[in-house]
This record gives C-alpha cells, sequence and structure tokens, in this order.
C-alpha cells in the first residue's frame, strides 16, 4: 500500500430525529392527550486511532463520510432511533485541522484513542413534550438540528522515538537493515528511499526503541528541493536524532560539509528541531584508517564547535554499532522518566492551586 501522510476529507454528522405531533386514540377515553414521541440524536463522526495503520491512504480513494441520521419520533411515545456514529480508523501520530480555520483539532497519539470531529444534530422533542396544566392538547412540536459539516486535513507525523536524517547515500537504509528487522531498498544511487521507514531496534530482554529514516535531505529541501523536506515533519515527534554522515567522503562531499547542509536545513525547517538532541554517526569508517578517522573528529570538534556525542561506525558491521545501541536506549529511558517527572510536578502543583 503507498504510504500517504496528508489528507482531505469531508465529515458529515447526522441530523436529529424530529419530534411527533400525535394524540391518543382510546376506546372509551373521549379526550386522549398528547403522545407524540421525541427524535433519536443524529450520529456523530469521530476518528480513532490504529496501531495496525500506518498511512492515510484510503482516505485519499473515499473523501466523504456521513454518520446516520437520527429517527422521528412517533405515536405512543415512542422515540425515534439514535443515528448510528461513524467511526474512521487513522494511524497513530495524526494530528486533525480544519480546511477552513486550519485551527487544530485534535491529536491522536494513543492506541485506540478517540476523537470527534463532527457532532450529531439534538434530536426534536414530540407534543407530549409541551403537554401542561393550561394546554392539555399542544400541537408544537420541534425539529431535529442539522448535524455538523466540516471540511477536515489529517497529517500524519510518525511516532518514534530516533530519527534517521543525512544526505542522500549517508549509509542511513543500511544502518537501519543492519539494527532492525525493517527491510528498506538499498542501492548504489540517491534517493533510494522514497518513503519514511520505521524499525524497532532490539536493545536487550524487554528493551527496544523505533528508528524512523527519512528520504535523503539536500540542500534547499526546507524550501522544497528534493524529497526529505515532506517527511521532515515525522522526525519533529523524535526524542533524539541520528545524524549520518559519510565520512569516507565516498560520494566526493566533504563531511564537515554535509553536517552543515542538514544543520541549515533543520534549521530553516524548524528551529525547535535543529535543538533536538543530534549524535553524529560518522559511517563507512570501514574504508579508513584509524588515524584519518580521528583526524576527521578532531576537524568536526574544532570547526564546527561540536558539542555533542560523535559515533564512528559501519552500517554493515553490527560489532561496531552496539555502544550506540545501549547508549540510545539508556538517552532514551532517562529522557522517559524526566519527562514523567515533569508530569507528576505540574500535576501536584496543579493539585496545590486547587487546594
Amino acid at each position: 500500500m503507498k504510504f500517504v501522510d496528508e489528507a482531505n476529507l469531508r465529515v458529515e454528522a447526522g441530523d436529529g430525529g424530529h419530534g411527533c405531533l400525535s394524540f391518543r386514540r382510546e376506546k372509551y377515553v373521549p379526550h386522549g392527550g398528547p403522545d407524540g414521541g421525541d427524535g433519536g440524536d443524529g450520529g456523530s463522526v469521530y476518528l480513532i486511532a490504529d496501531h495496525n495503520l500506518n498511512t492515510l491512504y484510503d482516505y485519499r480513494i473515499n473523501r466523504v463520510f456521513k454518520a446516520e441520521r437520527g429517527g422521528n419520533g412517533a405515536g405512543k411515545n415512542r422515540t425515534g432511533a439514535k443515528g448510528q456514529d461513524r467511526y474512521l480508523p487513522v494511524p497513530v501520530g495524526t494530528l486533525c485541522y480544519s480546511r477552513e480555520t486550519d485551527e487544530l483539532i485534535g491529536d491522536l497519539t494513543h492506541d485506540g484513542e478517540t476523537l470527534c470531529v463532527a457532532q450529531g444534530g439534538y434530536h426534536g422533542l414530540g407534543n407530549a413534550r409541551f403537554k401542561s396544566s393550561t394546554n392539555q392538547a399542544p400541537r408544537k412540536t420541534t425539529d431535529g438540528t442539522p448535524g455538523e459539516i466540516r471540511e477536515l486535513r489529517l497529517e500524519l507525523k510518525l511516532l518514534a522515538d530516533v530519527g534517521l536524517v543525512g544526505l542522500p547515500n549517508a549509509g542511513k537504509s543500511t544502518l537501519l537493515s543492519s539494527i532492525s528487522a525493517a527491510r528498506p531498498r538499498i542501492a548504489d544511487y540517491p534517493f533510494t528511499t522514497l518513503q519514511p521507514q520505521v524499525g524497532v531496534v532490539s536493545a536487550g530482554p524487554l528493551k527496544s526503541f523505533t528508528l524512523v529514516d527519512l528520504p535523503g535531505l539536500i540542500e534547499g529541501a526546507a524550501e522544497g528541493v528534493g524529497l526529505g523536506h515532506r517527511f521532515l515533519r515525522h522526525v519533529q515527534r523524535t526524542r533524539l536524532l541520528f545524524h549520518v554522515v559519510d565520512a569516507a567522503d565516498i560520494e566526493g562531499r566533504d563531511p564537515v560539509e554535509q553536517i552543515r547542509t542538514i544543520s541549515d536545513e533543520l534549521e530553516r525547517f524548524n528551529p525547535e528541531l535543529a535543538k533536538r538532541p543530534r549524535w553524529l554517526l560518522l559511517n563507512k569508517v570501514d574504508a579508513l584508517e584509524p588515524a584519518t578517522v580521528e583526524a576527521l573528529r578532531e576537524r568536526i570538534v574544532t570547526e564546527l564547535d561540536w558539542q555533542g556525542p560523535i559515533y564512528t561506525i559501519s552500517a554493515i558491521r553490527p560489532d561496531t554499532l552496539r555502544v550506540l545501541i545501549d547508549e540510545a536506549m539508556e538517552a532514551l529511558d532517562a529522557a522517559a522518566a524526566e519527562a514523567t517527572a515533569a508530569d507528576s510536578d505540574a500535576t501536584d502543583a496543579a493539585d496545590d492551586e486547587r487546594a
């Protein structure tokens, strides 16, 4: 199935059913009272996050979705049936926007989470509702209200712990296939990766993290050049970035300039993303002498004032990746613990304010 991370659709909630105008007709009851029932509420439209999905492709085919209308009321105080709600499954990580105002309606980040995107109409009232001591035979009813109709834009941001960024042919796909079960396309030409690829990396018993590989970025990507700019949104949710660099300069690209190019594109796309923890992975070091690798490390630190970690790896040699995986797992666990502590402190502060 084709990977699609944006879709436009129209959702129409069901109208509420109308109230009924009716009077009892019973034998030996000369003045039967009103018995018109209420209508039923219209069905609403919901988005529901499903971890089994990873694309919005279905919403490129079908674009209009309607919930069921509420039934009309009937005599003998019978209430109309409630319209059936409509649930639209979407991948976990989907954001929903209003196309008219570009307002964010909701963000589905957990499996099974639901979001009401179109409220069903409310039921109308039957004439039995309007009976009083001064109005024994009311002929008043109300109609059900219309259901909401909304034009929506869905945007998928994949949920992953670590994002892979780098220039084309830096070895990102090879790295992903080496440390996970993912099998991306690998070839000796640029842009073999045409869509994000996600893999699960095992870091030991009951320990793992997810890794997303994006199409290679090139200079000008933030302005729309190449493919990677379309998918940079998928690393906005990551807690850590692996910046893969072709240290062997096999493509004739200076490693320091490679780092500058990607740093500039991240900054242009989203300054907050540029501040995300980023680890340099000097790849293809199996083709270099140790002295050359060490000189490159010193040059990066000197010319770029690099403060973050630098790892020397070869994506085709798993033995060079073990330390990277273990330390990444430790960093992600620490970040998760810190986030949990911050949430707990915020909750305690809110409780103190209410007290």
